[in-house]
């Protein structure tokens, strides 16, 4: 395992790359931030806007997505680090209106279980409770009838009602919002000065706006988040910024010695708490406390990657080696520029190979696939599998809160493995999404898209 980056950080050569690579995958603009040699080195490429034509910089801000889901995690554990939260008691000791529609798994839900996806709690739940401080007490609150995915404990399923959760927690802990919180207890202590969690708050620097389609066009609204969603997909930063919090997520320190997190945290955040079945949507091998893991191997790593309308966010920490990168991209569909560019970087700076990226082996496997024909249902979405002629087609459909909030997707599925098919996705640009079949402990038959459970109906 390397200790150090292998070679210097040569600026020049790493522009060319991203403007070249950002041009072929017509990328808008991208903004990329690289901690290597113990130095923060930030690059822009291309325009934030093809309507007003506005330069990208380094300090423009993007959203990340689901990246703030490591911010709120870094919350969680700095109260329990404190002492004021046990990761693994029932959520309910610390939040008793916290409700699902199983009032045993009610009783069992942990932080610990919330923060590694094993909760059972949903991710396609959406609700607009308000611009108010009391947003999230009300998602928790609305949350309360939306069906669990799996029994907790029993499978990964990655939620951001969960995160919510966690959210609520900080806010009921800190006496604080979970803006505020975030702002004093981890935005503030690292000088993160280009971060933050409200849309007002953007408007003094210069903001990305999301893209979609083949001939990139502006998306005809900046964000669809409410305030809500703050916990699990609301933080708006510089790809510096993004990098400047991952370095404290090695240490536990700032740039400057500032402690934010003990380093046993941090290397608790990072461990493998559960292994995931699909290890292609985000490339990695299981989850820690509020990080995907990695094994490249045998060299370890975590990160996490976000979505938000017409923009791909993307962050990798090596920790060995001292190496951290944030891709931050106005488009949709940027998997293609991402995966040349980290595996360049990965390769070079840390000596990283990563694996081939996920599609169909060259020969067709031949097995009985009728098995996996059936309706899947889970909350916000609708899996219909049909079998014909031996193959698989696959319909995903949005429904209750997210119905026509996109057109379906519908895929043929080509065998990868026994339980693994590939379905080629236009909304990922034309790559090939993992779909997979297994089955709970208790026998229950489902279908896991986007590391999403959703049980058999039929």
């Amino acid at each position: 395992m390397p200790n150090t980056v292998r070679t210097t950080f040569d600026s020049a050569h790493w522009q060319t790359r991203l403007d070249d690579l950002r041009a072929e995958y017509r990328v808008p603009g991208a903004t990329l931030a690289v901690l290597a040699d113990g130095e923060i080195h930030e690059l822009a490429s291309g325009i934030l806007h093809r309507g007003t034509g506005v330069e990208t910089t380094t300090d423009s801000i993007f959203q990340l997505g689901s990246i703030a889901k490591p911010y709120t995690a870094s919350l969680v554990m700095g109260l329990a680090e404190e002492g004021r939260l046990d990761l693994d008691a029932p959520v309910i000791e610390v939040l008793p209106e916290f409700s699902t529609v199983d009032p045993e798994a009610t009783k069992t839900i942990t932080p610990r279980q919330l923060l590694s996806h094993t909760g059972g709690l949903t991710c396609d739940f959406m609700e607009d409770t308000g611009r108010g401080d009391d947003c999230l007490a009300k998602f928790v609150e609305a949350a309360r009838g939306v069906a669990l995915d799996c029994p907790p404990g029993t499978a990964p399923s990655y939620s951001s009602v969960g995160y919510n959760v966690l959210g609520r927690i900080v806010e009921v802990l800190t006496g604080l919002t979970w803006d505020n919180a975030l702002r004093e207890r981890i935005i503030t202590p690292l000088g993160l000065t280009e971060t933050m969690t409200l849309p007002e708050e953007a408007l003094r620097f210069r903001v990305a706006m999301g893209h979609v389609g083949q001939d990139p066009e502006p998306t005809a609204a900046w964000d669809l988040l409410p305030r809500s969603a703050g916990p699990y997909g609301r933080v708006l930063a510089s790809a510096g910024d993004v990098v400047r919090f991952a370095r404290m997520l090695i240490d536990g320190t700032a740039a400057d010695g500032t402690r934010v997190l003990a380093a046993e945290t941090v290397a608790m955040m990072r461990r493998r708490e559960v292994e995931v079945p699909d290890k292609w949507t985000l490339g990695s091998d299981g989850w820690g406390l509020g990080l995907s893991t990695y094994d490249w191997d045998g060299v370890a790593g975590f990160g996490h990657n976000g979505s938000s309308i017409g923009q791909r966010s993307y962050l990798r920490v090596i920790p060995e080696a001292g190496l951290a990168f944030a891709l931050l991209t106005n488009h949709g569909t940027t998997d293609r520029l991402y995966t040349a560019l980290s595996r360049e970087l990965l390769e070079e700076l840390a000596g990283v190979r990563v694996p081939a990226a996920f599609a169909p082996p060259p020969s067709p496997l031949s097995m009985d696939v009728a098995p996996f024909a059936g309706v899947y249902r889970r909350e916000g979405v609708i899996i219909t599998v049909t079998e014909n002629d031996g193959k698989l087609h696959f319909v995903y459909e949005f429904a209750d809160g997210l119905k026509d909030i996109a057109p379906p997707i519908e895929a043929d599925l080509v065998p990868v493995a026994e339980n693994v098919f590939a379905g080629m996705n236009p909304m990922l640009g034309d790559d090939w999404m993992p779909v997979l079949f297994s089955k709970l402990p208790d026998g229950t038959e489902y279908c896991a898209a986007s590391m999403r459970v959703a049980p058999k109906l039929r």
